[in-house]
């Protein structure tokens, strides 16, 4: 029997009292206790905000990504008895893949996002610099800084790693310490994965707190400064969401609740297509992950009134070539619901849809394996619903298992008021192989859904799948689904953050943001500033070119060594007749002639020309006018050190190309890796 822990102000807790009994999902045997009695909540929300937010505030965003990564792999080398843990709870090798592996990769993809997408600061510019005043001596910018509370993640039971770590993921990284609720359930799991964090070493003291068990007074200690975030029923985040000190404190509050899911098939699409293939599959395959049990599982399926007996018929045959039993046999394929009172649920939830429907198909004859009856099992089960205008119980009850109701529709505005009936979901999804069906269904129904995944044949190879959320994009859905937003790559940083409007000159705003801005000062560099070293380098620091004369020799030969013989640089007749007037010189000999202006020949700290960002060709610039180049030390960012590779950082550069009148022609950023000395 597990004594399930919590781990409270750097210490692992085990209670006495109060234990709640948790049930192998197989077997029905006792596997574990859970309480949380004993523990002082206020404490550790104190110890978070006071040891572990400071430790990872004090951290770069890129310092932060180094660590999400290191602890990224350590999980990957221990996960082995995180797949044997999976297996009470009822988990195929498949589905404990998605969960552990699916968790371990958002740490991952966290990881590369901070250190490619954000500075190597404490701090985040957020957006570019407002000009609020006519002469640029007063200018605006957004700052996003670290929230000084705790986040408080309240997850579901149906992913106890992978619920936990996609959001652990954006909160460290934002610098943000958090406390862990997971459902008792399968709560046994996730203190297993938070063992094996803490045992790593790779977390500063208090970033990171476990609750098994009730939260007691916990959310009556939350103030503006925290972030609560809840997966799970809708009824139990309302309950949550409308605690008086949430309201009192305009405490965030990110819900993602379960919804009822679509999946549609084109009108488009008939038997014996690649992409009527492809959705049996894509369906079955929604029924079978996780036995149903995911918010984002498909529940009610839109099919064009010609193709529903098709349908019926495939998805049934596919259905019953799915083996139902005990994980642990090789072979099967889909196992347990989590626990009984999740079955007896189910079961009330598929009487309540037969009312509106029958039933089509029912695998309750199949189920291998299955416990001498005390294992949480269900049958796979398909219902069909032939008025689906006149009844709202299968837009309005959710089977959490592997559950789905099927749906007609006549034209695609009927498909697109089914899918807005299900009153906002995680996800939709459509398989179709034309584009304007795509076209339609999207802009018809995206205001009610979170995601929608187009499938055609083109994208099956590729595709996650209907119901796999990827840390690169929005997870969370509007109304049913909660109103809430996860992931999405580095937008989910910023629900960690807050976003501050500071104003002032631009010097000022460039000390702060440690960025230089356009009328901050330039002081003139001594030396070349390619001479030296990414450490030698100030931001600011700027070298004034020597002047060019550009000549129609140089637009010529520029046109000949290019191939760009454009009329409005070769054609002196086309060109009277332009908005040039006459004879123009190639932007990009101006680009060329301005690198060849500030460029340090010989060989120095300065390694390869990185990239160019930004450009604007603001003035033509004709045979005759001379021209000057500004190059201003804009940013600088320490590149990851490899080895046999030398220490090197990125220079962001800010370059003004003028005339002779000093009117500005030209202006971009230019990037160059440049050696560091340490």
């Amino acid at each position: 029997m597990i004594q399930v822990e919590s781990f409270a102000e750097g210490k692992w807790h085990a209670s006495k009292t109060g234990n709640r009994e948790v049930r192998h999902a197989v077997t029905g045997e006792p596997i574990a206790n859970v309480s949380s009695s004993g523990l002082d909540f206020n404490a550790m929300l104190d110890y978070g905000r006071t040891v572990g937010g400071p430790a990872l505030r004090r951290m770069t965003f890129h310092e932060r990504g180094r660590m999400l990564k290191a602890i990224a792999m350590y999980l990957n080398d221990n996960k082995k008895e995180l797949y044997r843990l999976s297996g009470y709870s009822g988990a195929t090798k498949r589905d404990a893949w998605t969960d552990i592996d699916g968790g371990i990769g958002t740490f991952f993809i966290f990881s590369s996002k901070g250190r490619r997408e954000l500075p190597d600061e404490t701090f985040l510019m957020d957006g570019q610099l407002e000009m609020t005043s006519r002469n640029g001596t007063f200018v605006g910018h957004h700052i996003c800084v670290p929230l000084e509370g705790v986040a408080i993640h309240i997850n579901a039971y149906n992913f106890p790693c992978w619920g936990m770590l996609e959001k652990l993921g954006p909160t460290f990284l934002a610098g943000m310490p958090a406390i862990v609720k997971p459902a008792s359930v399968t709560s046994y799991i996730t203190e297993a994965v938070v063992k094996l964090i803490i045992k790593s070493g790779l977390l500063p003291d208090g970033a990171l707190q476990l609750i098994c068990g009730g939260v007691g007074d916990l959310l009556d200690n939350v103030t503006g400064q925290d972030v609560v975030t809840f997966t799970g029923s809708a009824t139990t985040g309302l309950k949550l969401r409308s605690k008086d000190t949430i309201l009192r404190n305009s405490v965030r509050f990110n819900m993602e609740a379960d919804s009822l899911n679509f999946s549609m098939l084109g009108p488009d699409v008939s038997p014996g297509t690649e992409e009527f293939d492809l959705f049996i599959d894509e369906v079955a395959k929604e029924m079978s992950i996780k036995t149903g049990q995911r918010c984002t599982a498909i529940r009610r399926t839109f099919i064009h009134e010609s193709n529903v007996d098709a349908v019926i018929e495939a998805l049934s045959t596919k259905l019953a070539s799915v083996r139902v039993g005990d994980p642990s046999v090789e072979g099967i394929e889909v196992g347990p619901l989590v626990s009984a009172d999740q079955v007896a649920e189910v079961a009330g939830a598929v009487e309540s849809l037969s009312t509106a429907g029958e039933v089509v198909f029912s695998g309750a004859d199949a189920i291998e394996n299955s416990g001498d009856g005390a294992g949480a099992f269900h049958p796979m089960t398909l219902l069909y619903c032939d008025k689906p205008f006149s009844s709202g119980t299968p837009h309005d009850v959710e089977a959490f298992g592997p559950v789905n109701t099927i749906m007609p529709y006549s034209n695609l505005d009927e498909a697109i008021e089914l899918a807005k009936l299900g009153q906002g979901s995680l996800v939709g999804s459509l398989v179709t192989a034309d584009a304007d069906v795509a076209r339609t269904m999207v802009l018809g129904s995206a205001s009610h859904h979170g995601r929608l995944m187009v499938l055609d044949s083109t994208s099956a190879k590729e595709s996650t799948g209907h119901g796999s959320p990827l840390a690169h994009l929005v997870h969370g859905g509007p109304g049913r689904a909660g109103g809430g937003e996860e992931m999405g790559g580095v937008r989910a940083v910023h629900h960690y953050m807050q976003r501050t409007a500071i104003q002032g000159s631009p010097q000022v705003l460039s000390s702060i943001g440690n960025e230089w801005y356009v009328g901050a000062d330039r002081p003139e560099s001594q030396i070349h500033p390619f001479k030296k070293y990414f450490d030698e380098l100030s931001i600011g620091e700027t070298l004034t070119t020597h002047r060019r004369t550009v000549t129609e020799a140089d637009v010529v030969n520029f046109a000949g060594v290019s191939g760009d013989y454009f009329y409005a640089h070769m054609d002196d007749i086309a060109a009277k007749e332009s908005l040039f007037e006459r004879r123009v010189a190639h932007g990009y000999f101006v680009l060329s002639a301005a690198a060849g202006l500030f460029v340090f020949p010989n060989k120095g700290p300065v390694l390869a020309n990185y990239g160019l960002d930004n450009l604007r060709f603001t003035q033509p610039v004709y045979p005759g006018d001379t021209i000057q180049a500004r190059l201003t030390c804009k940013r600088k960012t320490e590149k990851e050190p490899r080895e046999e590779e030398v220490l090197q950082g990125v220079v962001e550069w800010h370059v003004d190309v003028t005339n002779q009148d000093d009117e500005l022609v030209a202006t971009y950023t230019i990037l160059t890796l440049v050696e560091r000395q340490s």
